[in-house]
């Protein structure tokens, strides 16, 4: 069992919150997590919210960037011509295009 952690408000986070999800929707998650920067608990506690997930360029956001981004490679270089392009390669895609983009955005303003 996990140790009990404090969330920023000083409140004990002492419950256990479990789903089931597809392999494929474990693997998007998890896409999103690495290239976040945050854990994988703040990022879903944050979206559950509707909160706003802000990536800060870290070591840990770039490490996770290249690695998906070496994946995302590897899938196209096996798909080819680009038939059978599935919904969820796109939508990891688009998870890094609008990651980098905002990186981008956030060093020229």
């Amino acid at each position: 069992m996990s140790a009990k952690n404090m969330d920023r408000q000083g409140r004990w986070r002492s419950v256990t919150v479990a789903f089931r999800v597809s392999p494929e929707e474990d693997a998007l998650i998890e896409s999103a997590v690495k290239i976040s920067g945050c854990t994988k608990q703040d990022y879903i506690i944050k979206k559950l919210m509707d909160q706003s997930v802000v990536v800060q360029g870290n070591p840990k956001v770039y490490r996770g960037l290249k690695l998906e981004m070496q994946q995302v490679l590897m899938e196209l270089k096996r798909i080819g011509s680009g038939e059978d392009v599935n919904r969820d390669l796109l939508d990891r895609i688009d998870l890094i295009t609008s990651v980098m983009g905002g990186m981008k955005d956030a060093k020229d303003g």
